[in-house]
C-alpha cells in the first residue's frame, strides 16, 4: 500500500446558512441560521485543493483490518477526512463503516431495462444501513463537544445507528420513535446497542418535533439529518463511487429519498469534488419517493412554488416521512447535478424488492424504491438503456423481515414474484411431488 502524504493542518471549517450565507462557528451547537436557513459544514476548497488529489484518497485504500487500526485506515468515511471533519484518530468514534461493494447482475439489469445497473449496497454497514456513515461524524462530533447525551427521532435504521454510536462512544442516548411503526429488527437494534428509547404516540414528523423541543430546552445534541454534521458522512458514499468508478462518474445516481439527507448529502459531495477538481463531470441525482410518502416529489410537480406536507404511508417505512427536514438542501442538489425526482407505488417496490432478493443481493423496502425508481425513469425515456447507472440501496434485507414474509405469504395479493412456503406431509412421496414440480 502506498504511503499517505504527509498531513497538512486542517484547512478552516464553518457553518454556513444555505439561504442567507451567514457563517457561524463550528465549536457551538447550533442546527439552523438566524433566518430559520438551514446550515452545511462548509469547507475551504480553495485551501484544499493543493492538498487533495485522487492519488491522495487512492493511496489510502487499504486491506483487510489488523487489530487495533486507526479509523483513518480501515473506514471508507474517514478516508475522506479533510472533506468530512477535521479529527484526529483518537478522537474518532467509528466501528469502521463504509467500504461497501457495488453490486450488479445481468438479470436484475433486464428487468429495469438498462444494459448495466450497479448496486451500492449500504445495507453491508455495521448496523446494516447508510446511517453508519452519517453517525460516525456526528458522534465523533458530540464527542469533540463534550455532549452529556445524544437524541434523535427515527423510523427505525437512525437510532440503531445513533445507540450503537453512543454506546461506542460511551454517551447516553435517547431515541423518540413513531410507536407501532417501527419494523422490528430496527427497534430491535436499539434497545439491543442500550439507547433509552421513547415510543410517542404519533408519526415521524410528531417524533422529529418533539425530540427537537428536547434538545433546544435541555441541552441534548441533536443527531437527526437537521445536524449538518450527519450529512458530511453521508457524502463519503459519493466519493466511494466516484472512486470506485476511478473518478470517471456513472451517468445517474439513483436513490431512495425520504428525509432528503442523502439527496441533501449527494449534492454537496459531488459539488465539491467538481470544484476540487476530482471529477470533470458529475452524475444526474434521480431521487425516489414512496407515492404514499411524496412530498418532495409533488413539490417538484409545482416546481417547488409550494412545500407540500403530508401525513405519509407507505410499506417502506425508512422513508415514510410527510415532511422532510433537508428540502432546502435537496432542492439545490437538483440545481447542481440536473436532477429528477419520480415517485413509485408500494406495489412497485416491492417487486422490486423481490428481484433484488432473488438474485442473491437482497434489501429493505426502502432501498427497493431506487431500483423501482429507475425502472419507471427509464421506461420513460428520462434515463436512457445505455447509460450507467448507480442504485443505492440503503438498507439490509433483515432490517424489515416482516415486509419480506408478507410479501410472499399472500398478503400482497398482486406480489408477482412470490415465493411461498410450501405445506405439505411428512412423507418421501409428498416431498418428491414438490422438488419434481418446481425443479
Amino acid at each position: 500500500m502506498s504511503q499517505e502524504h504527509t498531513p497538512q493542518p486542517p484547512a478552516t471549517i464553518s457553518l454556513q446558512c444555505i439561504r442567507c450565507g451567514c457563517t457561524y462557528p463550528t465549536d457551538v451547537v447550533r442546527y439552523l441560521c438566524d433566518c430559520g436557513g438551514l446550515l452545511d459544514v462548509w469547507h475551504d476548497l480553495e485551501a484544499l485543493r493543493p492538498q487533495l488529489s485522487r492519488g491522495l484518497f487512492d493511496g489510502r485504500l487499504s486491506g483487510a483490518p489488523g487489530p487495533r487500526v486507526a479509523p483513518t485506515t480501515n473506514s471508507g468515511v474517514w478516508r475522506y477526512r479533510e472533506l468530512i471533519l477535521p479529527a484526529t484518530a483518537d478522537t474518532i468514534v467509528s466501528r469502521p463503516e463504509g467500504n461497501t461493494p457495488l453490486y450488479e447482475h445481468s438479470r436484475l439489469s433486464r428487468w429495469v431495462g438498462v444494459e448495466t445497473l450497479f448496486l451500492k449496497h449500504e445495507g453491508e454497514n455495521p448496523t446494516g444501513s447508510f446511517k453508519d456513515r452519517g453517525m460516525t461524524v456526528g458522534v465523533t462530533q458530540a464527542k469533540l463537544m463534550n455532549a452529556q447525551a445524544v437524541a434523535c427521532a427515527s423510523t427505525g435504521n437512525t437510532s440503531a445507528s445513533l445507540a450503537a454510536y453512543a454506546a461506542l462512544a460511551g454517551i447516553p442516548a435517547l431515541i423518540f420513535i413513531p410507536a407501532g411503526k417501527v419494523a422490528a429488527g430496527k427497534l430491535a437494534q436499539a434497545l439491543a446497542y442500550g439507547a433509552h428509547t421513547l415510543q410517542i404516540q404519533g408519526d415521524f414528523d410528531d417524533a422529529m418535533s418533539l425530540v427537537r423541543q428536547v434538545c433546544d430546552q435541555m441541552g441534548v445534541y441533536l443527531l437527526n439529518s437537521l445536524n449538518p454534521f450527519r450529512l458530511e458522512g453521508q457524502k463519503s458514499i459519493v466519493l466511494e463511487i466516484l472512486q470506485g468508478f476511478s473518478w470517471q462518474p456513472p451517468d445517474w445516481i439513483v436513490l431512495p429519498a425520504g428525509n432528503l439527507g442523502n439527496t441533501a448529502a449527494f449534492g454537496k459531495a459531488l459539488y465539491e469534488a467538481q470544484q476540487l477538481g476530482l471529477v470533470e463531470k458529475i452524475p444526474r441525482i434521480a431521487a425516489v419517493q414512496a407515492a404514499g410518502a411524496s412530498p418532495f416529489y409533488q413539490s417538484y410537480q409545482t416546481n417547488f412554488a409550494e412545500r407540500i406536507t403530508l401525513k405519509p404511508s407507505t410499506i417502506a417505512t425508512a422513508i415514510r416521512i410527510g415532511k422532510p427536514v433537508s428540502y432546502e438542501r435537496a432542492i439545490r442538489t437538483l440545481g447542481w447535478t440536473n436532477g429528477v425526482v419520480t415517485s413509485v407505488t408500494d406495489q412497485e417496490i416491492m417487486d422490486a424488492k423481490a428481484m433484488v432478493d432473488n438474485v442473491g443481493i437482497g434489501c429493505e423496502p426502502a432501498s427497493a424504491a431506487a431500483v423501482a425508481g429507475a425502472r419507471k425513469l427509464i421506461a420513460e425515456g428520462v434515463i436512457m438503456p445505455q447509460e450507467t447507472i448507480v442504485g443505492i440501496l440503503t438498507g439490509n434485507l433483515l432490517k424489515d423481515p416482516a415486509a419480506t414474509v408478507d410479501y410472499h405469504t399472500g398478503v400482497w395479493p398482486e406480489a408477482q414474484f412470490a415465493n411461498p412456503p410450501v405445506q405439505l406431509e411428512p412423507t418421501m412421496e409428498a416431498v418428491r411431488q414438490v422438488i419434481e414440480a418446481k425443479l
